[in-house]
C-alpha cells in the first residue's frame, strides 16, 4: 500500500518487437509486486511502438484476468490508442479512444 497514491507501472519508450520480450518480463515482475486491486500501466511514455505493443499489453490483460485482478492503462499515446482500435482490442485493454472530429469537406460534408 502506498501513501494514498495510486501504483502505477510505465512502460518505456520502446514497445516494438525488439523490445517486447524484456518489457514483458519487466511488467510480469511489476504485476507479482503489485498487490493492489487494480493494476495501473501508465502508457504516456510510449514514444515508438508496432504491434508488438499490442500483444505485450493484451499478455498484460490475460495476467491481470489469471490474478482476479482489473488492468486500467492511462496515458495512452493517440497512435497506440488508434492501433488498438484498429485491430478491435481497444475494449479488452480499457482503452477508451476520443471520437475523432473528421475536417469538414470543401462542400461542406464530413469525411
Amino acid at each position: 500500500m502506498t501513501d494514498g497514491a495510486p501504483v502505477m507501472t510505465s512502460l518505456p519508450a520502446s514497445m516494438t518487437l525488439r523490445d517486447a520480450p524484456a518489457v514483458l518480463e519487466s511488467l510480469r515482475q511489476a504485476f507479482a509486486a503489485d498487490g493492489e486491486a487494480v493494476w495501473r500501466i501508465d502508457a504516456a511514455p510510449v514514444a515508438q511502438l508496432d504491434t508488438s505493443a499490442l500483444a505485450v499489453l493484451l499478455e498484460c490483460a490475460r495476467m491481470a484476468k489469471a490474478g482476479q485482478r482489473s488492468l486500467e492503462i492511462v496515458g495512452v499515446p493517440p497512435r497506440l490508442g488508434d492501433l488498438a482500435q484498429l485491430y478491435g482490442v481497444d475494449g479488452l485493454l480499457g482503452i477508451v479512444c476520443p471520437e475523432k472530429k473528421m475536417a469538414p469537406q470543401p462542400s461542406g460534408e464530413v469525411a
